[in-house]
């Protein structure tokens, strides 16, 4: 239904505007475009007509603007809307708002007609009045009058939950101003919607209060103010609570209360439920807040809940609510039997209170992928004894298989055991169910099937009993095979995220179900279902699309018999609003007066209806009157506005009312009254025009514009105030004033709602705060993106980007640079296609820099920035160079290395290559190609271009250079090959040239290198290759030949020398030979200096790894700390420490070691000596240290046994002893004289026993025992005989001890042969100690030495020695003998164990 709008101003006679004149609106309907155009001049001169007395020149304008109004874009009527008879009937049932609308409409015509024309016949009568009335209207305004209360305000006391009305009249000159306070705070309608309501008719002000609660007990005051005076009246509202409902009742009596029934009640709904989606499964809860006059407990509205049209009752699936402000409505267990159009029908005194809206049900998530959605709709039909007919409703079927069939489910009532009724799919969509029993009920379900899998069951359904005879509804429809598909699909705008979609019905009904409507995003290959169960009528809301895109739908036709064809898609749409006229204005504020104008600015339309708002008109009234004047005849695009020609003094009012294509909408509410007089003062006026952009979940950008009275100096700053929602304590944002008129804010809180307000300030001081905003929550738009820098991979261009996440036919991207906004500017040009605006730069350079920001109108605040800052310029510059001027790139540039046999390879290696590609070698300005001496080739896949030099000579040295060209790219790398780069390459060829002539033979893989074993052995190995069984190694030192216990075996491929106990007289040089009959190979390593050093440091880390605890020794010479380790050699870095002090080798503190065991002895210790020693060997890399605490008991226990050993070795050192000359054998002829004459000494000189056979011989003249100087004994047997054979032994003592030694003599006669001799065995004497308290003296190896598997723990006491040979050699004894390697160390006792665990 198209409505033609006309407007028209009544006038006077004579032409002049009346100042009661109204702009009257008249709404014609048309029933097509054609018959609006041609019927518009006949019907523009009806309305003027209605104006009765007018001049030809009124009737001449109104004609030249009916022409105009003609030449404006004119909306058409689609042939879809034009409907057919038989399609009146149920678009009537739709749109009967409309209809009665038109009835309205008519009759308002009507009664408009009778009104013009007794107005215009009044206008001489009216003009004649008030030109005698106007000499006495002048005189009475002549009279100033105070304020006066003619009716005060009175008191009330009132119960809870009901309303109260306080009223007063008031009188004055000019009219005073009214307004109410609560306990001395402003009433403000709009903090608390539906509690507060203002009124001023006829004179007579009047504050309403609905629902009180205790809270609003208060002193109320209405204060009357004009330019001569204030006037209050006061009042007293007192709001008791009922006895039993929480609070005692003072009143005493409790009023008669006249009962109320719920229709009765007055109800405004206030919040309400949207358009909802839900999931299968799922719940969901519809709610509407209302408020209910009076708000009786008891007493609560009806509410009646509709779906699809049908009341719903409460049960299991739908629970429902009303009470406490709200009525609800919840669906526990959804399934798509719920989806439909819900209604909430409340009872109301003045009728009814309604509200609609779609609830979508989607399909769960499927059993299988790509099985198919429940049925629904489950019915039984033809109910009999013994069968039932069940049928049901196909689901949707977009992305999956078809389906193939149905399976029915029964369940006997009581039970939870579900049967399956059919064995085989069924196709249709009915099944009859036979073998029930009667009386028996049952419930049934269905499960569709199709080719990957059966659906969920559908929802049961009702319970159904089998009964006999019964009488029950008929399943309708004979009729086969599925319905022809629907036909033309038109979609149309219907608001920013939904599309009006129309069809044609099928041609071939068959029993229709309903309709499926499927969506499809345009360039998506994927269809989504936009309803889930089935559509009586052929139109539907399409709701939830993104806003801005564009979609194409279809639409399936549903009976028993499944799914028809799809309908051909309609025609491309971009979801946007549906054209209308756009909301009120709001926030009127006054920005500067001189005493005869005001300058007033208001706020955009929060819904522009669709189309831009490309007018506004003003009207004004004094604050006194009722009468609304026009401002502006001609529209005004600006929202901002300077009326003249006012009263100077005189309070006014305005309201502005916005216009668009689709023409003028409603008018702001009216403005606060604004006093006509001249501003004198210093400080500026308000800034106005506060918007925001940018805003996010902590911060927001806001933006005013400068104030229009600047004051008695330019504006030189602004302040921000920022307050939550609801509070009046304001906090200042910036502390600092601000130049500019924009700030962005920090610190919010996600979630709050926050207002604002702009001071200026000049040199005199702060100015008046601006209008406060509209309350802003902190919470950035869902889909929000941000804007990014880029730069254009084909043509190098340099862009700033932002994707809306919402955007509309009659949005615009505006860009602004620093919050400025960019006009035609020729640095940057702006392009927009579909959601995406780019702002490229023509040449950017450094005078781009700074903040762009970009907002999008006609959104809910879709806006972002981006800081151009010189770094991320620079970047893109380059790439944008790089773009622009093409090259090949390359991961490697021009590059040697020397290959086998000394070839040399200049190669270089580029990111992509195509098969195209061209390039050429340069050489010293001159081109070389592919020939003898060097190859050139390339690799597409690899990127590899490369040149071989196959003898590379000092003629080579040069400058080389490669160019590539691939398509538009191109590029080249150049490498300097002079110098010492190249001296080295020609070194490193020719090795490689002998190296490759090297290997023809046998040869050394790996050159002579060292290792170190586990036990310290140091190991020169080397690795040889291609050789033969007759190929031999030699080794070499200092050009000596080295023959080692194992030849060398050169077929294993590797060969090692050991060097046992390594140590300084290792150093040398050493060279293995390698040779057979097809040359020699040599290796030489030199063991000095830092290779030397090395080996040391290899056997320090693995000797210093098995150390062993310190363990103390005592010696006669002192106390030893000693410690074993597997090897251990002088050269290694060895410190000892005495209280962290070093320790420096002397003759007090001796240092040495053996080849298993390092030690220091402390000689002749002394308390000095105590404390804590450490001994720390250093590999170079580790440090290993290992400690000793010698002090307390330990010491103590170690100085006895030092002085016990010192004792028993001065004891062995004076004993008596046999220092040399006595033979072990003698054999010796009868006759002959015998002489056994020996050495001895002591200290004290000893004594001297001679035995014969273990008996003392004596001195006789036959033997003659000798001993002179305490020196030399002799036993002298003269003549000998038989009978002198034996053993002699012969014993020195002294007081020290002694010695006995024997001697085996054999007598033999003359003639006999010589006997053999027979030793005898030298028994050493088991002497006594001189000293009692002393043990037995020590062997002449008083310091034992461990074998490499027994670490003796640490002992202080060394335990007396096992006896050992004494050797007949006159070298006396060395007082600290080196013991030999062999000899083991005695246990020592378990009680002087260290804790410390041996070693390994």
């Amino acid at each position: 239904m198209l409505y033609i709008v006309l407007s028209a101003s009544i006038h006077g006679v004579e032409g002049e505007q009346h100042s009661s004149s109204e702009r009257v609106i008249f709404l014609l309907p048309s029933a097509s475009a054609s018959q609006a155009a041609s019927g518009w001049s006949a019907t523009s001169l009806r309305c003027l007509n209605f104006l009765g007395k007018s001049s030809s020149k009124s009737v001449s304008q109104a004609q030249a603007q009916a022409t105009e109004a003609m030449a404006e874009q004119a909306y058409t009527v689609p042939v879809f809307r034009q409907r057919t008879a038989e399609e009146t009937e149920e678009y009537q049932r739709v749109s009967k708002n409309v209809g009665k609308g038109l009835a309205v409409i008519q009759e308002e015509l009507h009664r408009m007609r009778i009104a013009t024309k007794a107005q215009v016949e009044s206008l001489e009568i009216q003009k004649e009045v008030k030109g005698m009335m106007r000499k006495r209207v002048d005189l009475l305004e002549e009279i100033p009058k105070l304020p006066d209360f003619l009716v005060a305000l009175r008191p009330h006391t009132v119960w809870e939950k009901t309303p109260v009305k306080l009223f007063c009249t008031v009188e004055g000159n000019p009219r005073p101003i009214v307004k109410w306070y609560k306990d001395g705070v402003p009433v403000d309608p709009l903090s608390t919607p539906g509690k507060y309501k203002i009124e001023n008719k006829y004179g007579v002000h009047s504050l309403i209060v609905s629902r009180c609660v205790v809270s609003d007990t208060a002193e109320y005051s209405a204060v009357a103010t004009n330019q001569h005076g204030t006037a209050t009246s006061k009042a007293k509202i007192i709001v008791k609570r009922p006895a039993g409902a929480g609070e005692s009742c003072h009143l005493g009596l409790v009023p008669h209360l006249t009962e109320i029934h719920a229709s009765k009640l007055d109800v405004s709904l206030l919040d309400r439920f949207p358009v909802s989606f839900g999931v299968e499964g799922n719940s969901i809860r519809l709610v509407c807040t209302m408020v209910v006059v009076p708000d009786l407990p008891n007493i609560p509205p009806i509410a009646q809940w509709y779906r699809d049209d049908k009341l719903l009752k409460p049960s299991k699936l739908v629970e429902m609510s009303v009470g406490g402000g709200a009525a609800s409505l919840t669906l526990p267990h959804l399934a798509k039997d719920d989806e439909g159009l819900y209604t909430l029908r409340i009872f109301t005194k003045d009728g009814t209170a309604e509200h609609s809206a779609y609830l979508f049900v989607s399909d769960a998530a499927p059993s299988a992928p790509g099985a198919p959605g429940a049925p629904m709709s489950v019915k039984a039909y033809d109910i009999n004894s013994d069968y039932v007919l069940v049928a049901w409703k196909p689901p949707n079927t977009v992305n999956e298989a078809p389906i193939t069939g149905y399976f029915v489910d029964r369940c006997e009532a009581g039970t939870d055991t579900w049967v399956q009724c059919n064995d085989a799919p069924v196709k249709i969509c009915k099944y009859p169910v036979h073998g029930l029993r009667v009386g028996h009920s049952y419930y049934f379900r269905v499960r569709a099937v199709n080719s990957s899998g059966i659906s969920r069951p559908s929802r049961k359904s009702d319970k159904v009993t089998a009964l006999d005879a019964a009488e029950s509804e008929r399943l309708q429809g004979t009729d086969e095979g599925v319905p022809s598909a629907p036909g033309h699909v038109v979609a149309t705008r219907n608001t920013k995220s939904s599309v009006f979609v129309q069809w044609e019905a099928p041609k071939h009904l068959k029993h229709l179900m309903g309709y499926y409507i499927d969506g499809r995003v345009v360039g998506a290959k994927e269809w989504f279902a936009c309803n889930h169960k089935p559509f009586k009528h052929t139109r539907f809301v399409v709701h939830g699309l993104i806003p801005g895109e564009t979609y194409v739908f279809r639409v399936q036709a549903v009976n028993l018999f499944g799914l028809s064809e799809e309908s051909q898609e309609s025609s491309p749409i971009a979801v946007e609003p549906a054209l209308a006229t756009p909301s009120s204005p709001f926030g009127i504020t006054m920005l500067s007066s001189d005493g005869s104008s005001i300058t007033v600015a208001w706020k955009s339309p929060k819904h522009c209806g669709g189309s831009k708002v490309n007018a506004y008109y003003i009207d004004k009234r004094d604050a006194d009157t009722l009468v609304w004047k026009e401002v502006n005849l001609n529209a005004v695009t600006e929202r901002m506005c300077t009326v003249e020609n006012l009263k100077e003094g005189t309070f006014y009012e305005f309201r502005v009312t916005a216009g668009n294509m689709a023409g003028v909408g409603l008018p702001s509410a009216a403005s606060v009254p604004m006093k006509c007089e001249a501003w004198t003062m210093e400080e500026p006026g308000p800034a106005y025009d506060l918007s925001f952009s940018e805003v996010r979940s902590h911060s927001l950008v806001i933006l005013w514009r400068a104030p229009i009275y600047t004051g008695a100096s330019a504006v030189t700053g602004y302040f921000v105030d920022m307050a939550k929602k609801g509070s009046s304590e304001f906090v200042t944002v910036n502390q600092e004033a601000v130049s500019h008129r924009y700030l962005q804010v920090t610190g919010l809180e996600e979630g709050e709602s926050y207002v604002f307000r702009v001071r200026a300030v000049n040199a005199h001081g702060v100015g008046k705060p601006s209008q406060l905003s509209e309350p802003v929550c902190a919470k950035a738009i869902p889909g929000t993106k941000e804007i990014v820098a880029g730069v254009d991979e084909e043509t190098g261009d340099v862009f700033l980007s932002l994707e809306a996440c919402e955007i509309c036919e009659t949005s615009k991207f505006v860009w602004s640079k620093n919050y400025k906004l960019i006009s035609d500017c020729p640095r940057v040009a702006v392009t927009t296609k579909g959601r995406t605006s780019r702002l490229t730069f023509t040449n950017p350079d450094k005078d781009d820099l700074g903040k762009y920001s970009v907002i999008v109108t006609d959104t809910d605040g879709v806006s972002a920035s981006h800081t151009l800052t010189e770094d991320a310029l620079n970047t893109m510059l380059e790439l944008s160079y790089a773009i622009r001027h093409p090259i090949v790139p390359l991961k490697h540039g021009l590059n040697y290395e020397v290959l086998e046999k000394g070839h040399v390879r200049f190669w270089l290696q580029a990111v992509k290559l195509s098969p195209s590609v061209s390039y050429r070698f340069i050489v010293n300005d001159k081109e070389v190609t592919s020939g003898e001496g060097q190859k050139i080739s390339h690799d597409v896949a690899t990127g590899i271009i490369q040149m071989t030099v196959d003898h590379f000579t000092r003629a080579n040295e040069g400058t080389y250079t490669v160019q590539i060209h691939d398509g538009k790219a191109k590029t080249q790398s150049s490498l300097v090959l002079v110098g010492d780069v190249f001296k080295a390459a020609l070194k490193e060829a020719e090795f490689q040239r002998k190296e490759h002539i090297r290997k023809q033979g046998p040869h050394f893989s790996e050159y002579l290198y060292f290792t170190v074993t586990e036990d310290c052995t140091v190991m020169l190995v080397c690795k040889v290759a291609n050789v033969k069984k007759e190929s031999t190694l030699h080794w070499y030192k200092d050009d000596e030949e080295i023959v080692p216990d194992t030849p060398p075996n050169v077929m294993s491929g590797s060969c090692a020398l050991p060097l046992p106990l390594f140590s300084r007289k290792d150093h040398g040089v050493y060279k293995a030979v390698l040779s057979d009959d097809r040359g020699k190979d040599t290796s030489v390593f030199d063991i000095s200096g830092k290779v030397f050093d090395d080996i040391i440091n290899a056997i320090a880390q693995i000797a210093g790894a098995s150390a062993s605890e310190l363990v103390l020794q005592c010696t006669p010479e002192g106390i030893r700390l000693q410690c074993y380790m597997n090897y251990y050699t002088e050269e290694m870095k060895t410190i000892w420490k005495h209280k962290e002090n070093k320790i420096a080798s002397s003759e007090k503190m001796r240092i040495g070691g053996t080849a298993e065991m390092a030690w220091m002895q402390i000689c002749d210790p002394s308390d000095k000596e105590k404390g804590h020693y450490s001994m720390e060997i250093s590999d170079g890399v580790k440090t290993h240290t290992r400690t000793f605490d010698l002090s307390g008991q330990a010491y103590t226990d170690a100085y006895e046994e030092y002085l016990r050993l010192k004792a028993a070795a001065f004891a062995e050192k004076n004993r008596g002893r046999v220092v040399g000359g006595l033979p072990d054998v003698v054999t010796i002829m009868e006759e002959k004289s015998l002489s056994l004459t020996c050495t001895v000494w002591g200290e004290p000189t000893p004594e001297v026993t001679w035995f014969k056979n273990e008996q003392e011989v004596a001195s006789t003249e036959h033997t003659r025992v000798m001993f002179d100087g305490g020196k030399f004994a002799s036993l002298v047997i003269n003549k000998v005989t038989p009978e002198d054979s034996g053993k002699y032994s012969i014993n020195v003592r002294n007081k020290y001890g002694g010695e006995f030694v024997e001697i085996t003599v054999s007598v033999y006669r003359h003639g006999e042969k010589i006997p053999e001799p027979k030793l005898g065995q030298a028994k050493a004497a088991a002497t006594t100690p001189v000293l009692p308290k002393s043990p037995a003296p020590p062997s002449k190896t008083p310091t034992p030495t461990p074998s490499k598997t027994q670490t003796p723990a640490p002992s202080m006491k060394s335990p007396t020695p096992a006896s050992t040979p004494i050797s007949k050699s006159p070298t006396p004894t060395p007082k600290s003998p080196t013991p030999p390697r062999s000899v083991k160390s005695p246990t020592p006792p378990r009680f002087m164990k260290s804790p410390t665990p041996p070693r390994k």
